[in-house]
């Protein structure tokens, strides 16, 4: 009787796990409130700034842009090597909201295991053309030195502006809407990242300035087609997809329910076989005393 009670506890682990994920998606996937620091921009300023998903767009892969050597490079050089990418647009000048930008995806990345340069690049952009390649340059030492990984001076780029425009073309391309104000001698824009596919399609948008790294590790591995991540990542989409509403994560109850019937078959089947083995052990050993 204790082997059957440890066969039925063993054998409902999955079927508790994902009974759990019904009820309650880790915490991870679920959504959470982004928000940038307060603007003293008046808001009717406001009125055409901010980002347009673009889906499944192509990136003009031809633009060109200055490194922070101060050589020309077109994007697609960073699409080369066949990872997916990170794309940020900022401007290194900014007081506030670009910094925030870049503090939010360098706290996301410290925290996973993919590193850039290995499974993904980072390509931040300045839309400033007053930004040089000498500041740029100071900003990827501060941010690399923060990330702390191998490799990753390779991995994470930051461009400045080469031809007015080309950065112009790539922020309409994606979505991103911003303009100058000449009272407040800043530009006004939204916060948010974009994760592109190693064609150059644009594959997913995260909004604010905080990023969950589960979230944005999934993202990568399905903009890569599955040939970055685990089996552990693939069995976790098939449960999540991407909602491109909210830029999350969120369970995908069908999917769910397709596994807890699985689990409930295996649990059902399993408990079967042992007590039909049960009985014809016991059977026979009536037999041999009779």
């Amino acid at each position: 009787m204790k082997r059957s009670n440890k066969f039925l506890a063993w054998m409902a682990l999955p079927l508790l796990a994902v009974s759990a994920a019904i009820a309650q998606p880790p915490a991870a996937f679920m959504e959470k409130q982004n928000s940038g620091p307060a603007s003293q921009v008046d808001p009717a300023s406001l009125k055409d700034i901010g980002i347009d998903q673009h889906l499944d767009t192509q990136i003009p892969l031809d633009l060109q842009f200055k490194d922070e050597n101060g050589n020309i490079v077109k994007l697609g050089d960073y699409f080369k090597k066949g990872r997916p990418v990170i794309l940020t647009m900022v401007y290194y000048q900014c007081p506030m909201l670009c910094s925030e930008v870049l503090q939010g995806l360098n706290s996301a990345l410290q925290t996973m295991t993919f590193s850039a340069g290995n499974q993904f690049e980072v390509i931040t952009v300045s839309i400033d053309p007053r930004d040089t390649p000498e500041l740029a340059k100071e900003k990827k030492a501060s941010f690399l030195k923060e990330y702390n990984r191998p490799g990753a001076e390779d991995g994470w780029h930051f461009l400045t502006v080469n031809d007015p425009k080309d950065v112009a073309k790539l922020a309409n391309v994606v979505g991103w809407k911003y303009r100058w104000d000449p009272k407040m001698q800043q530009f006004i824009h939204a916060a948010g990242i974009m994760i592109v596919t190693p064609q150059g399609k644009l594959a997913q948008y995260y909004y604010g300035i905080e990023y969950a790294p589960k979230d944005l590790r999934l993202g990568l591995v399905e903009a890569s087609q599955d040939k970055i991540g685990n089996l552990v990542d693939k069995v976790v989409l098939y449960c999540y997809h991407y909602d491109p509403h909210t830029g999350k994560y969120g369970a995908v109850v069908a999917n769910l329910l397709r596994i807890f019937g699985a689990a409930t078959v295996l649990l059902l089947g399993g408990f079967i076989v042992l007590m039909v083995r049960r009985d014809s052990h016991a059977g026979r050993h009536e037999t041999g005393q009779a």
